[in-house]
């Protein structure tokens, strides 16, 4: 990766970062999205990549004492409760803004038939506010 490349500093910043000789490597697609958001963020100023690996750092070893048995299968819950941190913590966004959405797409994944893709529309109390 290129010194011009974002994810080359993100890579630099948190060594633990699951990859392969291509890159970070993902289970499921929303790893995938957690990481660029953190990117993003990073590139919009919202945080250094030092503060990140600090914030992902005390999220893996809060998880840990309280039980994790750290298999790297939770890694990027971790990633996405420091990203939630950090965007809470510099007022990107509310607490409770977040956790709305988040219930929303629950709901949403919920009443969504298997295999069909996952929407915002499909949030049945969005439809009952129509």
């Amino acid at each position: 990766m290129s010194g011009g490349d974002p994810h080359a500093a993100a890579l630099a910043a948190v060594p633990s970062l699951p990859c392969d000789a291509a890159g970070p490597v993902f289970r499921e697609p929303w790893e995938a999205q957690a990481f660029a958001m953190a990117v993003a963020l990073n590139q919009a100023g919202l945080f250094t990549w030092p503060e990140w690996a600090e914030r992902l750092s005390a999220e893996i070893r809060r998880a840990q004492a309280g039980g994790d048995p750290d298999t790297g299968e939770t890694y990027y819950r971790h990633w996405l409760a420091a990203l939630e941190g950090l965007v809470v913590e510099r007022g990107a966004a509310a607490a409770e803004a977040l956790a709305a959405r988040r219930d929303a797409w629950d709901r949403a994944a919920r009443a969504t038939p298997h295999g069909a893709p996952i929407l915002l529309d499909n949030d049945p109390l969005r439809a009952a506010r129509g």
